[in-house]
């Protein structure tokens, strides 16, 4: 499976300044984030969720091959059923979640229902959150950035708040695309900032180099 920009993106940015004990990758997809943390990160305890089954057994084989195998575990698993049935808390959760909106529709009714079923909604994502996030834990998150506000009224029904936003376009040209979010229990003023991916084609930032380049082999 491809190895998306928003992925790289969030598993470099979330925070770990609580030095997290625990984390979870919520839709882990190839574990690409929970990959990116192990790297960067001591935490003993490292899972994952992956309903999709293709996904899941590269998720599975890519961490049985990486240097960290020993804090790396990836669940078969709905969200939903996840929620349910784990009693543990986790000090640092993330994800990139599989998202469907109207104008992502191919034309396929097939496909787009598939997309759709599979993809995780908002509310469901932060109600499960707020039950396995610890007290002074953090939930970083990447979404398009016209849900910005829909999501951040979601979060608030289930008592969380933001702490960081980064708005993130690909070229200085262009609308924003995405939002970078850290959600906690407490209640903080949110610091804003913006991230540009390029200046041109293949040419990088400073602050997109200086946020992922522990993660390309050419960057």
């Amino acid at each position: 499976m491809k190895v998306g920009t928003d992925g790289v993106l969030l598993g470099a940015w979330a925070s770990l300044v609580h030095q997290p004990n625990s984390i979870l990758d919520i839709g882990a997809g190839t574990g690409l984030i929970a990959l990116q943390l192990a790297q960067r990160s001591t935490a003993e305890t490292i899972d994952a969720i992956e309903l999709d089954e293709n996904a899941y057994e590269q998720c599975v084989a890519n961490f049985e091959g990486s240097p960290w195998a020993d804090r790396l575990f990836c669940y078969h698993a709905g969200f939903d059923e996840f929620v349910d049935e784990i009693e543990d808390r986790y000090d640092l959760i993330v994800s990139n979640p599989p998202f469907y909106s109207e104008e992502m529709a191919s034309g396929d009714s097939l496909r787009d229902q598939a997309r759709q079923s599979s993809s995780l909604p908002f509310d469901e994502l932060l109600k499960g959150v707020s039950k396995l996030l610890s007290e002074r834990g953090l939930f970083s998150v990447i979404i398009p950035y016209k849900e910005e506000q829909r999501f951040l009224e979601l979060a608030a029904t289930s008592g969380l708040h933001p702490i960081r936003i980064t708005r993130v376009k690909g070229n200085p040209k262009v609308e924003f695309k995405r939002s970078l979010m850290e959600l906690g229990f407490q209640e903080v003023e949110t610091y804003i900032d913006e991230l540009v991916i390029e200046e041109g084609r293949h040419q990088y930032t400073k602050e997109y180099i200086r946020l992922t380049e522990a993660f390309y082999l050419k960057m």
